[in-house]
């Protein structure tokens, strides 16, 4: 019988900074006190993507003290223009965005030296060819993650706050601590008619928070 999922496979990721944005504070942005299945699962994809493949999330494990600093910094409250198609084709003047016309200073509550242990497993979808196996993915992602290569900067919720990504092994111990975390984002739907945030009832048991298989409350995304 063809196996459906891969065994569970394990990454740690620590840095300085992180910023986990909660959703329902945006103007200035405020994180969650771990990461989001979204945010994990980012970081295994900077490692090892492929159509073929997907990660499932199962565990975070948190390694270092939950504590958060708070940081002023410059924003632009405009994104840059796209060129016309025209533009494109044949050339010519591509709009320009002047940062200092839209620039904005805003508060962000990092979270600050963050250690974590992500475990997850892959699935196959639907494009996966037929080159594409279980075996070989985890032979990818387990020499990736031993030579320290990957497909971009994974990073800790925001692009600019970059990741170190290495191999967990025996020594990761999770703090001991027990929190009730409440609803947290667990990933976004998108979908033709609409998209949808997706959340789940996130509680940490002596460091570790379990992620479930599927989401427990849907909301439309205006």
């Amino acid at each position: 019988m063809t196996p459906t999922r891969s065994p569970t496979l394990s990454l740690r990721a620590r840095g300085p900074l992180a910023c986990f944005t909660r959703p329902e504070l945006k103007a200035e942005r405020v994180s969650y006190p771990v990461p989001t299945p979204s945010a994990s699962r980012g970081i295994l994809e900077a490692v090892l993507w492929k159509p073929g493949m997907r990660w499932v999330i199962e565990t975070i494990a948190v390694l270092a003290p939950i504590r958060y600093v708070g940081l002023r910094r410059n924003e632009v409250n405009v994104k840059a223009p796209r060129p016309k198609r025209t533009v494109v084709d044949d050339g010519g003047a591509a709009p320009v965005l002047y940062a200092d016309e839209h620039r904005a200073q805003r508060n962000t509550v990092f979270l600050r030296d963050v250690d974590y242990v992500i475990g997850a497993h892959i699935r196959l979808t639907d494009k996966a060819g037929p080159g594409d196996n279980l075996t070989k993915f985890v032979d990818m992602f387990e020499r990736r993650v031993r030579k320290g290569q990957c497909f971009h900067r994974p990073y800790l919720g925001c692009r600019e706050l970059a990741a170190e990504v290495l191999p967990a092994d025996d020594t990761c111990k999770p703090i001991d601590d027990d929190q009730d975390l409440g609803l947290m984002l667990w990933d976004i739907d998108y979908g033709a008619k609409g998209n949808r945030a997706l959340f789940y009832r996130a509680t940490m048991t002596r460091g570790v928070i379990n992620v479930p298989a599927e989401p427990d409350v849907a909301l439309e995304v205006a």
